[in-house]
This record gives C-alpha cells, structure tokens and sequence, in this order.
C-alpha cells in the first residue's frame, strides 16, 4: 500500500463519511455544506446553498462563516478526497463535528439532488478585482452585488471626482452621472475627474470618458441636465445608493426629499475650505434622520457662499469624497455601520476628525411619521 493510500485508509477511518443524499438531509437541518473545490471547478454548478470556500482559503476564511464549532460541517470536494484532508485541519482548528461527503460533486449531481450555478467572473475580472476576492468581507458574491449595482451621483466636481473614480474601480456596475456644467480651468486645481485636454467639455462626457478609461467594463449613464423637482424622481429611480456630491443647499433638499420618496439610500458630503462633513440619510421609506432633521431650513445667502466665494482646499474634495465612496460600498455591500444618525467633522488644519449624534426631528416635514415629501425647488441661495 502506498504512502497516500495509506493516509486516506487512517483518515476515513477517523473522519466520518456521509453520502451525498444524507449530506443533503443534514444540510436542511442546519449544517454547514461547505464545497471546497476551486473556483475553476464551481463554475460548472455547486449544491444549491453551499458555502463555497476553496481549500487554500478554508482555514482562514471558515471561522467567519461558520462562527459555531459545535454545529457539523460537512465538506465536498469533487470525489471525496481532498475533504478528508481539510476535515482533518478544521478538526486541528477546533471544530467538533466535521464530516466528508464521500464521493463528493460527483455524487452529488449522479444522485439528482439540488445544484445552483454561480454567476462567474471571467479572468481579467479576478484580475482586477483581487484584492476584493480575497477580503473575505467582500469575495466573489460581493464583487458580483458590486458589479449588479447601479449608483446615481450627483455632481462631477470636486466631491464628485474622487467618488466616481472609486467607484468605477471598485467595480459599480452602473454609474449614472448627473451635471450640467462645463469643465473649465479653475477646477483642475481640484476636480481630478477632469484634465487640461477636456476643457470646454460637458463634465458629464467629460467625466464619461475618464471613467471608462478607468475602467470600461462597467456601465456609466450621463445626463447633461440640472436636477429639479420635475426631472429629480425619473433620474434617481431605479438606484441602489444615490450619493450627493452637489454644491449648491436647493439640491440638498431636493435630493433629500427625492430619495425619502424613492426609499433610496443618500450619501451627503459637503466641504469649505479647510472643511469637511459626511452622513448617510434616508434608505427605506421612513427611515430616519434625513437631511432636513439637521438643517431644517436653508441659511440666509450670505451665511452660504459657494466654494467659488469661499475658496476650497484643493486636497479636501479628496478626502471627503472617498469617505463618501466607502460609505456607498458599504452600504451597496451590506457592511459595517454606515454613518446613518451621525455626522462626521473633518478639519484639515488640525488634521481632526469629530463626530456628532444627529437626532431624528419628531416634527420634520420630510421623515416624520406619515409625512410625505413635497417636491419643490427652493429659491437658489448660494452658487454652484
């Protein structure tokens, strides 16, 4: 007998085996079926429901998913060989009740039981996105919520920018770009979206092109139009997440008061100067605080000038706006905590970060109990 013939004669007879039908039954009772075959060999089909981790990832990836090590763990390679071994390491890990599912994928599909095939990503795919795949956070199903994703953002300047481009390259599958300017010089000091060669360019096409250029698998949606309340529900609907990254207060409000209407996540960020702030508002219908909980009514003109007015770091954009694009992923993602009922402060001079709670107002006319947004446009009050 050979040396491996001989390792699996002393693992099958340590390690229980099931079959394919009993794995099944198992399964349905509440344990972890768990295919660890490489990615490779699942895009042919896996069993409906299993966990999909490929052995290389088992040990490191198998806690998170399966928290509980007095639950049974079944493993399925393709024939049954290759899950003795890696029952054998999460035994070592701790785990109490780890069985291998003899015969394995072929088995499985041989005695007719459930099969899913998993939407796949091609090679140049897993090579773009990486360093996603192997966060288990993230993986290939996130990758894939990523890419199935559509993302309205208003506004291709300086909060856009850098929104857009981390985005684009973290995969969103449809990114829709709202903007009626143009490009000109005196925002490449800090609108990196854009470039000298695109001056006097809609920001729209403008923004188009360089995020294809970034990334063309992806789907990018223009629209040369200023957001109002006759146009605001037909172009935010049918978005996941809807990220605000307007500078102007009348759209604020008016994005705000769309997406509680919509049931549509708001991402809001604004910046001054040395200045920075970002929150999450709204998501589903009723959910609370929204914008108007913490800026009830806009400020006098003379209380909000334009970045044009006030002037703006050219660096800070960049930092706000890529808060604003990892809250977007997380909650296109279902991760963490997103800054929903919190605003978080950035002041550049003191390189400080602060946080305040931000309350749900009872009597706010937008997200209050039974209130029902009107749509309006609010007279401009500061310039874009």
């Amino acid at each position: 007998m050979s040396l491996k013939d001989r390792r699996l004669s002393d693992l099958r007879a340590r390690i229980p085996e099931v079959t394919a039908v009993d794995a099944l039954a198992l399964q349905r009772g509440g344990a972890r079926l768990v295919d660890v075959r490489e990615d490779e060999e699942t895009a042919t089909g896996t069993p409906a429901g299993a966990l999909r981790l490929p052995r290389g990832f088992l040990e490191l990836r198998i806690e998170e998913k399966a928290p509980d090590p007095a639950l049974p763990v079944l493993l399925m390679c393709a024939g049954g060989t290759r899950s003795l071994f890696a029952a054998e390491d999460l035994l070592r890990l701790g785990y109490e009740d780890v069985r291998s599912v003899a015969g394995g994928f072929s088995a499985w599909k041989a005695a007719g039981l459930p099969v899913e095939v998993p939407p796949q990503l091609d090679a140049a795919q897993r090579e773009r996105y990486r360093r996603h795949l192997t966060m288990p956070e993230v993986g290939e199903a996130g990758q894939h919520k990523l890419l199935r994703s559509r993302v309205a953002l208003i506004g291709a300047g300086g909060l856009g920018s850098p929104i857009a481009l981390y985005l684009a390259a973290a995969g969103v599958g449809r990114l829709t770009l709202i903007d009626d300017d143009r490009v000109e010089r005196s925002n490449l000091q800090r609108q990196i979206l854009h470039a000298e060669s695109r001056l006097g360019q809609r920001k729209v096409e403008s923004g188009r092109a360089a995020l294809l250029d970034l990334n063309p698998t992806i789907e990018v949606v223009s629209h040369d139009t200023r957001l109002e309340a006759a146009n605001v529900l037909d172009l935010l609907a049918g978005h996941d997440v809807v990220v605000d990254g307007s500078d102007n207060l009348p759209t604020r409000y008016l994005v705000n008061d769309a997406c509680l209407r919509l049931g549509v996540p708001n991402v809001y960020g604004a910046i001054f100067r040395f200045e920075g702030q970002v929150s999450v508002f709204g998501g589903a219908p009723g959910a609370r605080p929204c914008y108007r909980c913490l800026f009830p009514e806009p400020p006098p003109a003379e209380y909000a000038p334009s970045c044009a007015e006030a002037g703006v770091l050219g660096v800070l954009p960049g930092v706000i706006g890529t808060i604003m694009a990892a809250e977007t992923i997380k909650l296109l993602l279902g991760l963490g905590e997103p800054l929903a009922g919190r605003l978080l402060l950035y002041d550049g001079l003191r390189g400080e970060f602060n946080e305040i709670a931000v309350a749900a107002d009872p009597d706010c006319p937008s997200c209050s109990h039974g209130a029902r947004p009107e749509l309006s446009d609010i007279a401009v009050v500061c310039g874009g």
